[in-house]
This record gives C-alpha cells, structure tokens and sequence, in this order.
C-alpha cells in the first residue's frame, strides 16, 4: 500500500496536580479552547475538550504523524505555562504526570462527546477518582491504587 491512512479516535482524560480544583469558572471555557487550539497546531482534530474542576477530557483524532505521548505532553506543557499568565491564582498551576487515554469506537463518537459536555452535571454525584477507576474497569486495565493518584 503506498499510502498510509489512518483515524484513530482517543478520549484523553489527566487531572490537575493532587486534583486540585483550579481549573475555576473563569478560565475553563479559554483553557478548553487553548488545549483544543493546541491539538489542532499537532493534526490531532479535537472533537471536544472539556472537564471540571479539578481534571480535562479531550476527544479527538490521533494525527498519525505523532505518537500520543508527544500529543499528551505538549497540550500540558503548553497549557500550564499559559495559564500561569492569566493571574495570580494561577501561579501554581500544574498537570499531574500521568494521564489516562482510551480507544472510542467512531459509532461511539456522539455518546463520548455528550457525556464530555455535561461534566459539571456528572460530577455532582461522582468524584474524578471513581470517574477514573470506571474507565480502568471498563477498559480492563490493571493498575495499582498507590500510583494512579500521586
């Protein structure tokens, strides 16, 4: 074959530093755009960002001209310096090191992006953690409880 195609759905989901709740009112609706922007400037088409307070879902297509990893670590690099510009309650903004990425079924597409859209109704019944382990579970990943949060 001599060319190379490829569309790769990934839903992204990583928490801010010791999940703490600084992703505020205020900003969240420009940070889900600054990280979309980001995505797009790799090729990886966003679908959505969006998330609560203390953590990010981004659903987009995976460029097949960079690994994930690289994908992952620049819209965090990037958004955290950004942030950190936009005031004093910013100043000690971070990423937690680690994040989770999940395969989405393209016929899948709508029910991922709705269930990203109502974050903030989501999350008055369910923490971010037992969010989290869920898509573990789901997913049939094996993790250990010590390192998933620190």
């Amino acid at each position: 074959m001599s060319q190379s195609l490829a569309k790769v759905y990934v839903h992204i989901i990583f928490s801010t530093k010791h999940r703490e709740k600084l992703i505020t009112v205020s900003i969240k609706e420009e940070l889900f755009s600054y990280i979309g922007g980001i995505c797009k400037e790799l090729e990886c088409n966003p679908i959505i960002v969006g998330g609560h307070q203390d953590h990010i879902h981004i659903l987009c297509v995976l460029s097949k001209k960079i690994a994930l990893m690289k994908l992952i670590q620049e819209a965090k690099q990037s958004s955290s310096k950004w942030i950190k510009t936009k005031g004093n309650e910013f100043k000690n903004f971070y990423w937690q090191d680690g994040y989770g990425a999940f395969s989405v079924n393209p016929i899948q597409i709508d029910v991922v992006e709705k269930y990203i859209e109502n974050q903030d109704e989501h999350h008055k019944t369910k923490t971010f953690q037992d969010e989290f382990r869920a898509f573990l579970k789901k997913y049939k990943i094996e993790y250990n409880e010590e390192y998933v949060w620190d």
